[in-house]
This record gives C-alpha cells, structure tokens and sequence, in this order.
C-alpha cells in the first residue's frame, strides 16, 4: 500500500509537469496534426491544444492510458518486472493514471487561478483601497458620535428632575372608574 501512494503522488506530479510543459509549447501535438489530417483540417496557428492541455475529459483520459498502457507493455516485455501479473501491479497502473490524470486538472487550476489574479490585480488593489478608505470613514463617525451622544447625555443628567407622574391606578381612581 505505501508504494502505490508514493506512485500516486508521483503520478500527480508528473501530471502537473506534463500539463505545464504543453501550456509552454506544444510541438509534438502539431507534428502529429501534421502527420494524421489533411491541409485543411490541420490546426490553426495560434492554437495551443496539445494532447493534454486544453482537452476535453475523454480524451485526456485516453491519452494518458494510451501512453501508460504502452510503457507499461515495454516494461512487461523488456525487462524481468511483471506488471500485468499480479494485483499490485495493475493497482499500480491505476494508480499511475488516475494520479496523472489528478495532477493535469491541479494544474489547469493553478495556471488559470495564477492568470485570473493577474487579470484582477488592479482591480483588487482598488478595492482594497477603497474599503480601507470607508473603514477610515466609519471610524470617524463612530468617534464623533460617540461624543455626540455622551453631550447629550450630559445635558439630560443636568436638567431638573421631573415630577413623577401619577400612577395608572392612580389615574383611574381620580377619573372615578375604580
């Protein structure tokens, strides 16, 4: 069990790598463009899909299978280590893709959410501004009419007392209804 976690964070972090990498350029997604369609359905210039930036979930998941699933037969047939043979190789695999498939979406996350605070970078820092200039301003109203309400106090506490008045009982009795 602990070597498959240590394979599934790994697999996370060559997820993020292969992501960023085909954020940055995308060559060898065009050579095959090039190779597979014709001149008219070749790709535009500008445009920055690549096998797994860019995708759809479907077909980033079958290309990240595709491609383990042929390095892992290279292993199987090449070397004396048997994939396919036992559980804990296949729970590897898994691992494996779904770790891939997990570090691609962290970071498409990370890029877009890094080119949103650059978009907003202005804008935030007027709003902070601005609430720090309302807070400046609540501050002193709350000052000012503090000392507002203590004068009036003040005044209230000075004035004479008045009368107390009759009680309702008393009222009633001096109408005669009780």
């Amino acid at each position: 069990m602990g070597l498959e976690i240590i394979i599934f964070f790994g697999a996370i972090l060559f997820g993020i790598f292969v992501y960023w990498t085909e954020s940055k350029g995308n060559g060898l997604y065009r050579f095959f463009n090039k190779l597979f369609n014709s001149k008219e359905l070749q790709m535009k210039v500008g445009n920055k899909k690549g096998f797994i930036y860019k995708q759809d979930l479907l077909p980033r998941v079958l290309f990240v299978a595709f491609t383990f699933l042929i390095v892992a037969l290279i292993i199987q047939f090449l070397t004396p280590i048997a994939i396919f043979s036992s559980y804990y190789g296949i729970s590897a695999f898994a691992s494996a893709i779904f770790g891939t498939l997990i570090g691609t979406y962290v970071a498409n996350f990370v890029l877009k959410s890094g080119e949103v605070i650059e978009e907003q970078s202005d804008s935030i820092e007027d709003v902070v501004k601005d609430s720090f200039n309302k807070g400046k301003e609540f501050l002193e109203d709350l000052t000012h009419k503090d000392v507002k309400v203590v004068q009036e106090a003040k005044k209230e506490i000075k004035e004479e007392p008045k009368a107390p008045e009759k009680s309702a009982r008393e009222r009633l009795k001096d109408k005669g209804l009780m």
